[in-house]
């Protein structure tokens, strides 16, 4: 009962936290293999050769290479970088803990966002981690590390059609599942492999299921830097897709489940383009 109750705590002082802070970092979100460009301006943001990066391979299934992959990376760059290995029962483990002290930056990799979410929600580790990024550092991820970074996290299981050999072939009420993720993006839904693994459905159903949010649709190669002022800038080979379904109208469902939506809005954006994610436009 006590653990139950500490968990409950260190959850309610992490979203208090992050609803009172000042948010002065900034965020590196990838949408899967990360080109040279986007890791050499992760480690420039977070500060060159004085970078002090922690990279954590918790969704990933052999994270010790990958981490090791990783580092190698930053350290290409001039960083210093570290990686650290634990379960949901060893997060907050003092070892740990230290190591973060130590950072400016942390970055996530690839895998399954679930396994990421399982591990650090209402941990104390994950605290460490906003405090990185509420005292001006980077926290950066991609593939799984982009999805957790939004509040509401599609988690890439079909509810509906799970025994399809082709995923996501409609755009169906209550069949894109969403999970509670990192919450550093509020007010948008993250998605991620976009053009590339043809992800359109999900995200659209995601997203006339809660028109209250916008999604960021993040090709590979192709990453968004978020600023502290909410706006962000796309760099990369590819594209990035914001669909915007908060001015939408007359959303409905035929008797197969089927979504519509009318006037759900759509950019394309390319590398160099910036956008306002307070006013959803694109800034010229």
């Amino acid at each position: 009962m006590k653990k139950i109750f500490c968990s409950f705590l260190i959850l309610f002082l992490l979203f208090t936290y992050q609803s009172f802070s000042q948010t002065k970092g900034k965020l590196v979100i990838v949408g899967g293999s990360q080109t040279s460009e986007i890791v050499k301006k992760y480690v420039e943001l977070a500060g060159g050769k004085d970078a002090r990066i922690i990279v954590i391979p918790n969704a990933g299934s052999e994270p010790v290479r990958w981490s090791k992959v990783q580092v190698e990376e930053f350290e290409e760059f001039g960083a210093k970088a570290d990686y650290i290995l634990f379960t949901r029962e060893t997060a907050d483990d003092e070892a740990n803990l230290k190591k973060m002290d130590w950072a400016n930056a942390v970055f996530f990799l690839g895998g399954d966002q679930s396994d990421l979410a399982r591990d650090m929600l209402g941990t104390k580790l994950l605290i460490k981690v906003f405090d990185i990024y509420n005292n001006g550092g980077v926290v950066g991820g991609s593939s799984a590390g982009a999805a957790i970074m939004s509040e509401v996290m599609i988690t890439g299981n079909e509810l509906v059609n799970k025994d399809s050999t082709v995923s996501f072939v409609t755009i169906e009420k209550g069949n894109v599942e969403v999970k509670t993720g990192f919450g550093f993006l509020k007010n948008a839904i993250v998605d991620q492999h976009f053009l590339k693994r043809k992800r359109h459905n999900r995200t659209i159903a995601s997203l006339i299921e809660h028109p209250n949010l916008f999604g960021i649709a993040i090709d590979e190669s192709t990453g968004i830097i978020v600023y502290p002022d909410e706006t962000f800038e796309v760099l990369g080979s590819n594209q990035v897709l914001v669909y915007d379904p908060t001015n939408g109208k007359d959303i409905r469902e035929d008797k197969n489940g089927n979504l519509g939506i009318s006037d759900m809005k759509l950019h394309v954006l390319i590398s160099g383009d910036k956008f306002d994610m307070k006013t959803r436009k694109v800034i010229k």
